[in-house]
């Protein structure tokens, strides 16, 4: 194996600068602020937030949403690139399936703090009823958050071999922990061949079971016969959505880490470019489908429909709505539909519109709706004729954004953002086909 001392030296875990405890000690704050909001809320009672009899929903449903579609992409599509054994995957699975990881498991806790009463969530699960999305929803994002650790961790299993040695003089407490997680890896023929058929179970059994999750969320809206959700196109709607939302989150954070942590050798401008046209195929497939949810229902729209319709377009949601359309999904397309745009600077900007876009997308599948029952709204208090976060919502949904990346964060601090055996490996193999070449 050629290079496995330069690989380790250049993609072993190393520990964080003063960027590095700044950015921390910030999310740990913001966190913070939010775990005191939440508990706040426990005692005060959802009444602290603006959240009503119509809008009972809120910021916390859609930020969920928002977790679900990131988590997406690191899963599912790492798993179609390890089934069809993609080389170019190779430095960017490791961070794919991070932030899947974080995101889902995000997912489940935001459900949690929707709840007006959390002490009966053991209720979802002993008094299910089958026949409910929600209960659909329970039993899959656990099953989702166990598939996405197993198809992070099998791969993990020879780099933290090779981890326990590497800091066996450097730092013995580590070293001890990379050994006991690599669960005695010897890299044997038989553990090799263990670990390639593990991997591809889990990622052959992952595919439909993402599919299943993004398509449940639709389904939990659409069967609510609600204008707005009461659509055949949300199951796609929501999957083509997943893949822009997951896209660039990925974008924004590979970037990131290959500038803070100097991978440029392995993270490569080919890389970034092979990024960038997937990304783009991904925004046009889901312009498609916002053209068929938002353009094609007013030809046919009834009055209910029509009204909300305008309410987005022109009145007053219309700035989130041409927001999360332009800034998340059209301008992204233009810039890296050119070369000169799938550049690390232009790529960063790019994956960071669509991950604002899509969030503030959420909102608006989830919010403008509500707001239109099916009666008119007649001798309720003001209040619940509108809605916007109260500073309780603001301060908890930043948390779980913050509680996200600071999953990532420490497990890029702890783990080899890019694969060292896997590296080593088609490093040798490039070697080899090279030497042999007349």
């Amino acid at each position: 194996m050629t290079n496995n001392h330069d690989l380790l030296k250049d993609l072993a875990p190393r520990k964080f600068g003063l960027r590095g405890k700044l950015w921390s000690g910030l999310l740990i704050l913001v966190t913070a602020a939010g775990v005191i909001a939440y508990i706040d809320q426990l005692i005060q009672g959802q009444v602290v937030t603006n959240m009503r009899d119509y809008a009972l929903w809120g910021i916390y449903i859609s930020n969920f949403v928002f977790f679900v579609a990131t988590s997406f992409v690191g899963s599912v599509t790492v798993a179609v690139l390890r089934l069809t054994r993609n080389k170019w995957r190779t430095p960017l699975v490791r961070i794919a399936e991070i932030i899947s990881l974080a995101s889902i498991i995000m997912a489940g806790i935001t459900i949690i703090l929707d709840m007006a009463r959390p002490d009966r969530l053991l209720n979802l699960f002993t008094h299910a009823r089958l026949q409910s999305p929600i209960t659909w929803d329970v039993i899959i994002i656990p099953t989702y958050i166990a598939l996405s650790f197993l198809l992070l961790y099998f791969p993990l299993l020879p780099d933290l071999a090779l981890l326990k040695k590497y800091f066996n003089t450097k730092n013995s407490f580590l070293s001890k922990w990379y050994g006991r997680l690599s669960l005695n890896w010897t890299g044997s023929k038989m553990q090799k061949a263990l670990q390639e058929k593990s991997i591809r179970i889990i990622a052959i059994l992952i595919i439909p079971v993402g599919i299943l999750l993004q398509t449940i969320d639709a389904w939990l809206f659409s069967t609510t016969y609600r204008i707005g959700w009461d659509s055949t196109n949300m199951g796609a709607y929501f999957i083509s959505g997943a893949f822009v939302a997951g896209l660039g989150a990925l974008i924004t954070v590979v970037c990131i880490v290959r500038k803070v942590r100097k991978l440029e050798k392995y993270i490569t401008l080919y890389h970034l470019d092979k990024l960038g046209k997937f990304l783009v195929l991904a925004c046009l497939t889901y312009l498609y489908f916002n053209i068929n949810e938002y353009l094609i229902p007013i030809f046919t729209a009834t009055v209910e429909e029509e009204t909300h319709l305008n309410e987005l377009v022109y009145g007053e949601y219309s700035f989130l709505f041409w927001f999360s359309q332009l800034v998340g999904l059209i301008l992204p397309i233009f810039i890296l539909i050119f070369k000169a745009g799938r550049k690390p600077g232009p790529m960063f900007i790019a994956g960071f519109m669509v991950v604002i876009g899509s969030w503030w997308k959420r909102y608006i599948i989830v919010t403008p709706t509500l707001l239109h029952p099916f009666l008119p709204i007649e001798g309720v208090p003001e209040s619940w004729q509108t809605y916007f976060p109260s500073l309780h919502e603001w301060l908890i949904t930043g948390a779980t954004l913050a509680m996200a990346l600071l999953i990532i964060t420490f497990l890029i601090r702890y783990l080899p953002a890019v694969p060292i055996q896997r590296t080593a490996e088609e490093m040798e193999l490039y070697r080899t086909e090279k030497e042999l070449e007349p």
